[in-house]
């Protein structure tokens, strides 16, 4: 059985830094994502691990985790959101106390994903892969990424339907800043591998595969228990970003999950847009999906709004979903049950 927190207005967001915090010459950037947050009606509370960073990392390993778990124990932090992602959150992993968790949100995406994914396998807790709270500074958000409020406040029991973006981001420009931070100037394709339609189900689970494929092996990436302990061993349904693996690295990493039986009872796989997948020696990334999808027999979806290459739809790990892709649009339902 999946838990779904619930954002409500007026919401306290507790920032903290389980990967990477802000550089002091970002600090005024940060700042200003503070104060849109107050404007819109959601406090913040910041843990001190956001003003730091050295030595690829916000703090010592067992600094970050003991801010993460106390906000994650503290009645007062309604949702986490940290302030983006890094490199070495999985350092922290054995020092999170699971059990202690409350029910709450836990948004971000980059390496942030495997924080959320090992916390929904470990406590059946869904999590929501989504903006970072420093791309929230803007005057406004792009309705993309504005939806994050909207599909978090969904209750318990209902649906809530996102469509593909219009426009997405092909280069950031930091330059000139822009009223929505994003400078969306590309359009939005979502494709397949069989036509212009295609429509997959099931339980959501996913994240940056760079960083997740290292839960295989662990603890906090038992993928049979949770299928059958929290979720009646319904078919998954993979998400995946790809931030800079390669090709062949990227191939590697599927087929490593495929002999830890991770596409067990898998349903489909859907791909974000990328600006890695750099292609080796003739061998691009196409052909990698359509080698996993003959392999697996099962359908894949790819280019969708989802990681590094902004705007993202807010998936929700443990939700069951419904992905349509007919002639280049996209359209996300997502049932809380």
């Amino acid at each position: 059985m999946i838990t779904y927190p619930i954002l409500k207005k007026g919401a306290t967001i507790g920032v903290t830094a389980p990967s990477s915090g802000v550089e002091p010459e970002l600090h005024d950037m940060f700042k200003q994502a503070c104060i849109r947050s107050e404007e819109r009606g959601y406090p913040v509370v910041c843990g001190e691990t956001v003003w730091t960073q050295d030595k690829a990392k916000s703090a010592y390993a067992q600094v970050r985790a003991k801010e993460f778990n106390k906000m994650m124990q503290d009645e007062n932090i309604d949702i986490i959101i940290p302030p983006w992602g890094g490199e070495i959150l999985i350092e922290i992993m054995d020092k999170l106390d699971f059990d202690s968790f409350q029910k709450k949100w836990v948004l971000g995406y980059s390496d942030i994903s495997v924080l959320l994914l090992a916390t929904t396998l470990k406590t059946g807790m869904a999590t929501a892969h989504g903006t970072n709270f420093v791309d929230l500074r803007g005057e406004y958000s792009d309705e993309t990424t504005a939806m994050w409020e909207k599909v978090l406040s969904t209750i318990e029991g209902e649906s809530i339907t996102q469509y593909s973006s219009d426009k997405f981001q092909k280069t950031w420009d930091h330059e000139n800043l822009s009223p929505v931070v994003f400078h969306l100037t590309e359009q939005t394709e979502w494709k397949t591998l069989s036509g212009d339609y295609a429509t997959l189900k099931g339980r959501l689970l996913g994240g940056c595969i760079d960083i997740i494929r290292h839960l295989i092996g662990t603890p906090y990436g038992n993928i049979h228990r949770f299928q059958k302990e929290s979720i009646n061993s319904e078919p998954i349904l993979w998400y995946f970003e790809n931030c800079q693996l390669n090709t062949t690295d990227l191939r590697r990493t599927l087929i490593q999950m495929k002999l830890a039986d991770w596409f067990d009872n898998c349903s489909g796989v859907i791909f974000g847009r990328s600006s890695a997948n750099k292609t080796v020696e003739n061998y691009d990334v196409e052909e990698v999906y359509k080698n996993l999808e003959q392999e697996l027999n099962i359908p894949i979806i790819y280019d969708i709004d989802c990681g590094h290459v902004p705007p993202q739809v807010t998936l929700i790990n443990g939700a069951y979903a419904e992905v349509e892709v007919r002639s280049g649009k996209g359209k996300l339902v997502q049932s809380f049950n």
